[in-house]
């Protein structure tokens, strides 16, 4: 989530009974919750560097200790050094900071865990990626919430927590109602595809609540030369929570819908000259060995571990150099006509040039 969303909830934990521990609570997880997000640092390093390292170990059990002692060390030593902070409240003692430090960390953790974007939240002992793909990356319903209980969560200390309250339970229900939505596109997927949609690949991904990757990178071959379907997801959309972008994995391509699980369209049985199979929106993904010499690179490795449906693109120019794009198909713009081109200003797009004689000449993220 963004860090707005996360400063705000820090903000509403503070009004629930966590904040009896003492004075310096609401700080600790101000602080604590957005701690993770230190990673920004490594873009010191450059983009290949940060994409290696986000949501990295931050974002894992080390984190959870090691910068829930950071943030209550800070915490604690603001209160020793700057007696501005004395009133009549007891301070919280250093245990209690640490103990609702790493609450607060762990809550960052979970509340990026249901994006589409996801979390890597065993490494540094796994560095697999997770999501529920329930949430993206910015809700304004949690936002409207959140702003409404510092709005009216003024007050005695009784009405702030009951304020507290309610916007926890709201925030529940925005999650249950998007985990509801959810289960519902993907049941859609067989209506949104129509009679285009292809069996499943043998083996195909398997089909969890909470998914992972990277997974194997080139796609399948089926014994046929026919194309099968590899898997097929949900991500959420900022609008809506009924509103949702189906992106189908096949052998050979990708295809998108944006879907609303409200439309009668995907709920009859009839075919309308409109029902959604009869749009075709296909971005190809060929994986020759110029890709797979660019997932050799340090570029490429990179972003494929990354990335969660990377589509690649090879073109061959007048001299005989091979360019290899590779796109993370969660972050297209839009849907785009049949084989439409990536785009190539896609921040979420690893280039690759490739010489004649099979040497890498350049790489590059974003371009």
């Amino acid at each position: 989530m963004d860090n707005l969303t996360h400063t705000l909830f820090a903000v509403t934990l503070g009004r629930t009974p966590l904040g009896r521990a003492g004075r310096g609570t609401t700080a600790a997880l101000v602080l604590a919750s957005n701690a993770p997000d230190i990673d920004f640092i490594t873009t010191a390093g450059g983009a290949v560097n940060y994409l290696k390292w986000h949501r990295g170990p931050t974002h894992g059990p080390l984190g959870i200790v090691g910068l829930g002692l950071a943030a209550a060390a800070l915490v604690w030593a603001g209160q020793r050094f700057n007696r501005r902070w004395k009133d009549e409240s007891p301070d919280a003692s250093f245990l209690m900071l640490f103990v609702i430090s790493m609450i607060g960390v762990l809550f960052h953790i979970l509340m990026d865990l249901p994006t589409s974007y996801g979390s890597r939240i065993l490494s540094p002992f796994d560095w697999h990626w997770f999501a529920f793909d329930w949430m993206p990356i910015v809700d304004i319903y949690l936002l409207i919430v959140l702003m409404a209980g510092m709005l009216f969560g003024r007050g005695s200390a009784d009405a702030r927590r009951r304020n507290a309250t309610i916007v926890l339970v709201l925030m529940a229900a925005n999650y249950g109602v998007r985990a509801v939505a959810h289960h519902q596109a993907l049941a859609l997927v067989p209506r949104v595809f129509g009679p285009t949609l292809p069996a499943r690949c043998d083996p195909a991904a398997p089909e969890t609540l909470l998914d992972s990757w990277p997974r194997p990178t080139a796609p399948p071959r089926p014994a046929a030369r026919t194309r099968c379907l590899v898997e097929a997801a949900a991500l959420p959309s900022f609008s809506s929570p009924f509103s949702w972008r189906i992106v189908a994995q096949f052998s050979n391509a990708y295809e998108l819908r944006d879907i609303d699980i409200l439309d009668a369209r995907l709920r009859g049985a009839g075919e309308d000259t409109d029902v959604p199979w009869r749009t075709n929106v296909r971005y190809p993904n060929v994986w020759t060995p110029a890709v797979a010499t660019a997932a050799t690179t340090a570029t490429g490795g990179v972003f494929l571990g990354f990335s969660r449906f990377p589509a690649a693109r090879s073109v061959e120019d007048p001299q005989h150099v091979m360019t290899v794009r590779i796109t993370d198909m969660r972050f297209v713009a839009g849907p785009a006509p049949v084989d439409s081109p990536l785009r190539r200003d896609n921040l979420f797009t690893a280039r690759v040039r490739i010489g004649p004689d099979g040497r890498v000449l350049d790489e590059a993220l974003g371009r």
